[in-house]
């Protein structure tokens, strides 16, 4: 099969990788989903380069937090277990992987599910969004759950991630247009404001890309997972900006282009193998390299975002703050163009 290829230079793409390495480690995060999309990122710049002081720097952080007291779970702070996955596999560590298991019980066993088992997107200990889906649980959830699944070889874990796959793309795509949805709510059976949220977008294509690479075309929610990408990804392609960016309505001329998403989409595009996305994944690169700085923040990255009501409030959320999703979504995207170089 042919491959995918990325032109730049390796060595300038891993020093840029130092930098934003660097840069995610002095920020004050807390063990949240900003924290575990960053060090997610972290963990997948380990794997690209093999430095190991990138995997030492995060045993430090995690250790000091685990003293002092990890907080309640939600389904965003269970973001946190990927780390936890990577640092149990490299330093064998029984403790990082009890958090793990912890995580993964949580969302097996107490996380607010509705309808057919779907997990509720919860940013708290309260019910703040009611059986609502959002895209971000295929992230801080689901695809965490599928790794816990396949790492300890159990098909009903495998089974429930692929559940939450399954009913996300229901809710959350739109057949005709191929693009997502930011959220469902279930009560009132539509999609709230209804807008093509561009970090939803990514968060859908990223982890339904990783998702290919851990079950295969057997199970029967292969297939659900690969047509649907194909067609959300045939759609991204044609809403790139000149700059190589998506905008944080995809198809709102008047939104502001947003780096964490274009970073997500781009590592997905690279992720799913598809040779007819060379220019755009590469035009990406070129995109979202040009919005990080010399200190190594990841610049234009949208704050965090609820199910905004109008268009004018997603076109209003900040973009100027250093942000842990924004790093750690980068940081996937340079680690995935470095196999491809």
């Amino acid at each position: 099969m042919l491959k995918l290829k990325i032109h730049y230079d390796k060595e300038k793409l891993f020093e840029i990788i130092d930098k934003v390495v660097s840069r995610t480690m002095s920020m004050d995060l807390t063990w949240e989903w900003p924290c575990g999309v960053g060090f997610y990122g972290i963990c997948r710049a380990y794997e690209a380069t093999g430095k190991k002081e990138y995997i030492d720097m995060l045993a430090k952080w995690v250790d000091e937090y685990i003293e002092l007291g990890i907080p309640p779970f939600t389904v965003n702070t269970c973001a946190m277990g990927h780390t936890m996955i990577t640092l149990y596999e490299v330093t064998g560590d029984e403790k990082y992987w009890k958090i793990a298991l912890d995580k993964l019980d949580y969302l097996r066993t107490k996380a607010l599910r509705f309808g057919d088992g779907v997990l509720q997107h919860t940013v708290s200990v309260n019910n703040d969004f009611p059986e609502q889906a959002w895209a971000d649980t295929l992230f801080m959830a689901a695809y965490f759950m599928l790794r816990m699944g396949k790492k300890l070889g159990d098909e009903d874990i495998i089974a429930d991630a692929l559940n939450q796959f399954y009913w996300h793309i229901q809710y959350l795509q739109n057949k005709s247009s191929g693009l997502f949805y930011h959220g469902y709510n279930n009560l009132t059976k539509d999609n709230m404001s209804g807008f093509y949220w561009a970090r939803a977008n990514a968060w859908a294509a990223y982890t339904m890309a990783q998702s290919k690479h851990i079950i295969n075309y057997l199970y029967p929610l292969f297939m659900e997972i690969d047509s649907s990408l194909r067609d959300q990804l045939s759609a991204i392609k044609l809403l790139q900006t000149e700059n190589g960016l998506w905008r944080t309505i995809l198809d709102d001329p008047d939104s502001y282009e947003e780096v964490s998403a274009s970073a997500g989409i781009g590592a997905a595009m690279i992720l799913n193998e598809n040779i007819l996305h060379t220019k755009y994944a590469q035009k990406a690169l070129e995109g979202v390299i040009a919005n990080i700085a010399d200190d190594g923040r990841v610049l234009n990255v949208s704050a965090g975002t609820a199910v905004m009501k109008t268009r004018e409030d997603y076109r209003s959320v900040p973009k100027t703050w250093t942000q842990g999703w924004g790093q750690g979504l980068a940081l996937a995207f340079l680690s995935a163009a470095s196999y491809c170089i």
